[in-house]
């Protein structure tokens, strides 16, 4: 699109809402009050945060003169001194209204919040488009890894075929604690809490939905494609065991929640689909994402023509989300100020989204059965059966049961499904523990 933008007087500041004074939002005033400076130079001029909008504003917060405070947030951003809206609320349905009526009334936004871009990107990629200001979102993702504009930049000219991320602290640092210590899912968790990784209620993070609203973000960046956080198979990381890691680690391999986006293509036809999908993921410990310990984030891109990168760092906390929130500011700030734009959503490409049944992958089937002769060749049968082939066999006998453990060749999800619950009317099955896909 050809901007018609204006250039900011000479030396008229920039004026800044800041939405939300949470760990980020207060990290984000402070860096901008202690570095106007060097923030100036950079842009090319000042930059002022001219009002932050709070739930309370009669709560002190040390550093912040209480002009700038309000409860309204709303009016905030419609002042007309307001150019920029740095949007670190959280949550969907309010922020979204804000963010909606700052890029109606031509103010370009700021925001760090992945559930909100997951599921709401095109309406608001398309008033920004209207009112030509500019969205930014580069902290929604992995915070201070710079992945969204890799795609949006860097990689614009490549073709991406895939997308592997470990992108949510909290659960990356409980599998390593059970890796690591042997450690119960349980008391990992409960160490998590104590540390500060994980929240009082973390469902979002364990049961993977954050990390699926960030894998819809990146898929609909790498694919020029929209996707949404209802578009991703999300499976979380509750109910791995220490035996799931015990065993992962025999074979050779690291379980880590993966968000994987990668492009499907028909072997007949040619046709093209994607697919985004979060879930425990078997990665061969020689791989780099089998490394990435406690609660950093990395992100694994494979395209046709750079071949295999990846981006390892913090990706959660206040800091780390401030950089990348203050990196975009920086950014949108010097568009207002000199008439430039930045780049734009595309979704031309707007290709299927392939079924999560029709996804290929190998799996790690963990069963406990009967100890006695003819065992394996009924189970082997079920997956002859079904047109899968085993890759490896493992056995470990017990008392009266043994633990049997199957690694599969590449077969279908829906196939896969298929199997296991025909291996569950098995007399020889006692219980299938676990299903883990192996994924990179």
């Amino acid at each position: 699109m050809t901007t018609n933008r204006s250039k900011k007087p000479e030396g008229e500041p920039v004026g800044i809402a800041l939405l939300g004074f949470g760990t980020v939002g207060a990290e984000v005033f402070r860096l901008v009050q202690e570095n106007a400076d060097a923030f100036a130079h950079r842009i090319g001029g000042p930059v002022e945060i001219r009002g932050v909008a709070v739930h309370n504003k009669n709560k002190l917060r040390p550093g912040v003169p209480k002009e700038l405070l309000t409860d309204d947030a709303k009016a905030l951003v419609l002042r007309d001194d307001i150019d920029l809206v740095v949007e670190v609320i959280g949550g969907i349905d309010f922020p979204r209204e804000l963010v909606l009526a700052a890029l109606n009334a031509g103010k370009s936004v700021v925001t760090a919040n992945k559930a909100l871009v997951a599921a709401h990107a095109d309406e608001l990629a398309e008033a920004a488009e209207r009112a030509d200001v500019d969205l930014y979102f580069e902290a929604a993702v992995a915070a201070a890894i710079p992945v969204v504009g890799m795609l949006r930049r860097s990689l614009a000219g490549d073709k991406i075929q895939r997308i592997s991320g470990i992108v949510n602290g909290t659960t990356n640092f409980i599998l390593d604690a059970m890796e690591t210590t042997g450690a119960s899912y349980e008391d990992a968790l409960a160490e998590a809490t104590r540390l500060g990784y994980a929240e009082a209620d973390p469902t979002a993070d364990v049961e993977g939905h954050d990390a699926a609203s960030k894998a819809a973000i990146l898929a609909s960046l790498g694919f020029y494609t929209r996707l949404t956080f209802n578009d991703v198979y999300c499976e979380g990381i509750s109910k791995i065991t220490a035996d799931d890691i015990a065993a992962a680690n025999q074979a050779g391999y690291s379980i880590k929640l993966l968000a994987i986006c990668e492009r499907l293509v028909d072997e007949e036809t040619g046709a093209e689909s994607v697919n985004a999908r979060v879930h425990p993921t078997l990665v061969p410990k020689d791989h780099p994402l089998a490394s990435v310990s406690q609660s950093y984030n990395a992100i694994f891109v494979e395209a046709e023509a750079a071949g295999s990168l990846m981006f390892y760092g913090n990706g959660a906390g206040g800091n780390p989300t401030a950089s990348a929130v203050l990196g975009d500011v920086i950014g949108a700030a010097r568009n207002i100020v000199h008439g430039g734009q930045a780049p734009g959503e595309n979704t031309y490409a707007n290709l299927p989204i392939a079924e999560f049944g029709e996804v290929e992958t190998r799996y790690h089937v963990d069963m406990e059965v009967e100890d006695r002769t003819g065992v394996l060749s009924a189970i082997s049968g079920v997956f002859a059966r079904h047109g899968v082939s085993l890759r490896t066999v493992r056995q470990e006998d017990g008392d009266a049961t043994a633990r049997l453990i199957v690694v599969t060749h590449a077969a279908k999800e829906a196939v896969l499904e298929e199997i296991v619950a025909a291996l569950g009317e098995l007399d020889e099955v006692k219980a299938v523990h676990s299903v883990i896909r192996l994924g990179v």
